[in-house]
């Protein structure tokens, strides 16, 4: 059903040929790496938070961690991750494959300024045996993102 929801958003753009689906699990960033043979860093993760409540989606580079004080300044709030049992229903999504393609009305979707250092990237697509390769333009293009935002642990990967 989610892969289904993600293909229809896919469609719309005429893009719906680049899904990429695996006969085994992608559902990690390690996990899709290996199937992909890429560097953990070109799966763009999607991370789901409430801010107010209310859901959203953060799309970062798959080898950086949330720097929580960043997260604070910009949200004004604590990182508080919505638990694993309402992503779904939250998102549209299951654990594994969150993405920000074929989502519920009303998420809102955050790009992280770590994906920038590639020129591809390999977000998931509705489930946890798919992916598709995407520009950083591409991703702009079809994720209905907010904003580019900065809230990576930068220091712990030398980009001061």
């Amino acid at each position: 059903m989610s892969l289904e929801r993600a293909k229809k958003h896919w469609k719309k753009y005429g893009l719906e040929d680049k899904i990429i689906e695996f006969d085994t699990s992608s559902a990690t960033v390690e996990e899709a790496a290996k199937a992909l043979g890429c560097s953990p860093g070109e799966i763009a993760k999607t991370l789901s938070f409430l801010v107010e409540g209310k859901p959203i989606l953060i799309v970062a580079a798959g080898d950086v961690k949330i720097d929580n004080s960043k997260y604070k300044a910009f949200f004004h709030q604590k990182a508080k991750m919505i638990p694993v049992d309402d992503v779904e229903k939250m998102i549209g999504h299951k654990v594994g494959g969150v993405c920000p393609f074929g989502i519920l009305e009303g998420v809102e979707v955050y790009l992280d300024r770590s994906l920038q250092k590639y020129d591809v990237i390999y977000p998931t697509c509705g489930n946890s045996h798919s992916a598709v390769k995407l520009t950083i333009r591409e991703l702009e293009e079809t994720s209905c993102y907010q904003e580019w935002i900065n809230v990576w642990k930068e220091e712990y990967y030398g980009w001061n």
